[in-house]
């Protein structure tokens, strides 16, 4: 799928739309996504920063989508895990910038010959305005080469 249309996609798939989650920008290359998301009345929490969940949720599942779009169809891709950490409280407009490099690519490669599974960790900041860190997420991925 071109990226833009993945774009459109995501910007109208009820759940982000929802918590005001918004794909700014996916490469032509997939190798970066940029995702925000500003503190409405409707994805805040009791004390008024951005909700936990919602903040997860802009992480999810963008390395994936990145990599099954790198790696083609030959390839099995899944988040199987995930961590956050929160940092700081997230107040006003957060941002997550996702990129992958040419020696994770070819790491991938190498990791997953003869139909090996291949479990990398991603990291991901999202920070807020100033950019100062609100949280940090580690996305699990599971890669294999289909049979």
């Amino acid at each position: 799928m071109k990226p833009k249309y993945l774009k459109l996609l995501l910007n109208i798939y009820p759940p982000y739309l929802g918590a005001g989650i918004f794909v700014q920008h996916i490469s032509d290359d997939y190798r970066e996504v940029i995702v925000s998301m500003k503190l409405r009345w409707y994805n805040r929490n009791y004390v008024g920063t951005h909700f936990g969940g919602s903040l997860a949720s802009m992480t999810d599942p963008f390395f994936m989508l990145m990599l099954m779009n790198i790696l083609g169809k030959e390839y099995v891709v899944w988040d199987q895990a995930a961590r956050i950490k929160f940092i700081r409280p997230g107040r006003g407009r957060v941002v997550a910038r996702f990129h992958l490099n040419q020696a994770q690519i070819d790491e991938i490669h190498v990791q997953t010959q003869s139909s090996a599974v291949f479990r990398p960790e991603y990291e991901v900041e999202i920070v807020d305005e100033e950019g100062q860190v609100v949280a940090q997420v580690v996305k699990e991925e599971y890669i294999r080469k289909k049979a």
